[in-house]
């Protein structure tokens, strides 16, 4: 149960848990960045050859 002003113990244990969401949100943050490359070379793999089967499948032909 919290009180007000909180304990020293409930003053560092919320201060722990900031400071731990803080750094959870930078390592995901950093890992995005990281993996943003292959993750754009996958999607341009995949929508070249999504086309390129569409145009064997309906070729251009009038």
């Amino acid at each position: 149960m919290w009180h007000y002003p909180p304990t020293p113990k409930q003053a560092a244990t919320a201060g722990f848990f900031f400071l731990a969401g803080v750094v959870m949100i930078a390592i995901g943050g950093h890992l995005s960045f990281v993996n943003i490359a292959p993750q754009q070379a996958r999607a341009k793999q995949r929508r070249e050859f999504v086309i390129e089967y569409v145009r064997k499948k309906f070729p251009e032909e009038p």
